[in-house]
C-alpha cells in the first residue's frame, strides 16, 4: 500500500507465573484464554495458532489493522487477547497511528489503515513482558532438562542407545561423529530438536545444505565428504531450540553475536549535563505507600509496620543478591496474604498486616533456607523499583575489603637474565650463526 499522511501518532494461587505490577489491583483471567484458537481482535472469527498469517491477513483486509514486527512477539496469542480486551474498552485511535492511503485522491477513494506497533509505550511494555515470561518458561525447561536423568534416545548416526542425561548423547555425536549442535546447556527442548533432525534424515535430507538424496548411503557419503555434518544456522526452524534466541527482546542470535562491546567505549566523552534524575517512587513491602527515596521508605516501614530493613540487612550481613531474594520473598508472601513467619493465611492483606504487626511476626525473618532460594531471584513485581536501590551492607563491604589479596611482585632485576636464558633467544642465536656460515 502507499503510505500517506500519518494523522496521529489462570493462575495457580500458590505460584506467580509472571511478574505482577505495582500497585496491585484485583483482576482475573478471561475464560477465552483457555481456548486453543486465536480470535480476531474485532470480530468472532477464530484461527488455530498455526494459521497466524491467515488471521493477520483477515485483520488487514476486513478491519484495516496492521501489526508491526509480528515475528518479534514472543506469545502471539496472548498479545492478540490483550489488545482484543483493550480495543473493547477504548477506541482504536487511542492506541494506533492512522495511515491514510491515496491521500491525494478524492475523499471517497481514500482509505484509513491502523498501525499497531511498539512505538506505543503500552504495546512495547506488553511485548517486553511476553518476552520475559517466555524466557522464564524456557529457563525452567532448560533447568529441568539439565538435571533430567530419564533421558533415552538413539544416536542418529549409529545404533548405540543412550540413557541418563541428554549430554551423554550430544557429547557422543560430537566426539564420535563430528556432529556438534552446541553445548547441552545452550539447548532447550532437546527431545523435539532431535526429532526434527531425525525426521530430516529419514526423509533423506542433508541437515546443512538441505538437499534431498535418492538413498541413505548417498546422503551419508555426501554429508561426510562435504563436511555437512552440521545444521544450517540460517534455518529459522532451529532458533527455538537455542537459549540465546530468548535472551534479548527483539533480537535474533545473529544480532546478539554480532554486537561488539567495544562500541560502548566510543562515546565516553558524551556530555551528560542534560541528565535528569527522576524520583525513585518505591513501594512499601506491606502497603501501597510510596516514597521518592529509599530512606523515606525505610523510615515509613519502620514507624508504620515495625519492619527495620537496614537493621535486618546489617544483622544478617545480607549482600545485594540476598536482599533481592528477601524482597521478592516478602512481596510474594504478602501477595498470597500469608504470614511469612507462621504461614497463616488471611482473607485480605489488611487482616494479614494487622496479624503480623500485633504478633511482631513482621519484624523477624524466618529461617534463611526459607527465602534464600534461587526462585526468588525473579521479581514478584515487574516494576519493583525497590530492587534497583538495594546495596551491599556495610559489614559485608568491610569484610570483603579486609580480605587479603596476595600480590606477586615483578622482579625487574631478573628480566635481563630471563631474556638471555630464554629458549627463543637461544634459537635465534643458533639461527644467526647458521646464516653466517653461508
Amino acid at each position: 500500500m502507499d503510505r500517506g499522511e500519518v494523522l496521529q501518532d489462570k493462575p495457580d494461587t500458590e505460584c506467580i507465573l509472571e511478574p505482577l505490577s505495582l500497585p496491585e489491583s484485583p483482576g482475573g483471567v478471561d475464560a477465552v484464554e483457555s481456548s486453543p484458537y486465536v480470535p480476531c481482535i474485532f470480530c468472532k472469527e477464530c484461527y488455530v495458532l498455526a494459521e497466524q498469517n491467515q488471521l493477520l491477513k483477515h485483520m488487514i483486509i476486513e478491519h484495516k489493522l496492521v501489526i508491526a514486527d509480528v515475528k518479534l512477539v514472543a506469545d502471539f496469542r496472548s498479545y492478540i487477547l490483550y489488545w482484543k480486551r483493550r480495543f473493547a474498552e477504548q477506541p482504536i485511535t487511542d492506541f494506533c497511528s492512522v495511515i491514510r492511503t491515496n491521500s491525494k485522491a478524492p475523499l471517497e477513494e481514500q482509505d484509513n489503515y491502523f498501525l499497531l506497533c511498539d512505538v506505543l509505550p503500552e504495546d512495547r511494555l506488553l511485548r517486553e513482558q511476553l518476552q520475559q515470561k517466555k524466557l522464564r518458561e524456557i529457563l525452567e525447561q532448560q533447568q529441568q532438562e539439565r538435571y533430567d536423568t530419564s533421558f533415552h534416545s538413539m544416536c542418529m548416526f549409529c545404533d548405540q542407545e543412550f540413557t541418563g542425561n541428554r549430554s551423554v548423547l550430544l557429547n557422543h555425536m560430537a566426539r564420535e561423529h563430528a556432529f556438534n549442535i552446541g553445548l547441552p546447556d545452550n539447548i532447550v527442548n532437546c527431545y523435539e530438536f532431535l526429532a526434527v533432525l531425525q525426521g530430516k534424515l529419514d526423509n533423506l535430507q542433508c541437515l546443512y545444505c538441505e538437499k534431498v538424496f535418492r538413498d541413505k548411503n548417498t546422503l551419508k557419503d555426501h554429508m561426510r565428504k562435504k563436511q555437512h555434518r552440521r545444521i544450517n544456522a540460517k534455518n529459522k526452524e532451529y532458533d527455538k531450540f537455542y537459549i540465546i534466541n530468548y535472551l534479548e527482546f527483539g533480537k535474533s542470535w545473529e544480532e546478539v553475536q554480532s554486537e561488539d562491546d567495544r562500541e560502548l567505549l566510543d562515546n565516553l566523552e558524551e556530555d551528560w549535563s542534560d541528565w535528569e534524575e527522576y524520583p525513585v517512587c518505591a513501594v512499601c513491602l506491606f502497603c501501597e505507600q510510596q516514597a521518592d527515596t529509599t530512606e523515606k521508605l525505610y523510615l515509613h516501614m519502620q514507624k508504620s509496620h515495625g519492619f527495620h530493613f537496614p537493621k535486618i540487612k546489617s544483622e544478617h550481613g545480607l549482600n545485594f543478591y540476598q536482599q533481592v531474594k528477601l524482597v521478592n520473598f516478602i512481596r510474594r508472601e504478602i501477595h498470597h496474604c500469608r504470614c511469612y513467619n507462621c504461614q497463616e493465611k488471611f482473607e485480605s492483606k489488611g487482616g494479614l498486616i494487622s496479624h503480623m504487626e500485633e504478633t511482631k511476626h513482621i519484624a523477624f525473618l524466618p529461617a534463611r533456607s526459607t527465602w534464600d532460594q534461587p526462585q526468588y531471584y525473579f521479581p514478584t513485581y515487574e516494576n519493583d523499583t525497590l530492587l534497583c536501590t538495594l546495596s551491599d551492607s556495610e559489614d559485608a563491604k568491610a569484610e570483603d575489603q579486609s580480605e587479603e589479596v596476595p600480590v606477586v611482585s615483578e622482579d625487574i632485576s631478573s628480566l635481563k637474565a630471563l631474556k638471555q636464558n630464554s629458549v627463543l633467544n637461544q634459537l635465534l642465536c643458533k639461527d644467526r650463526k647458521n646464516q653466517e656460515k653461508f
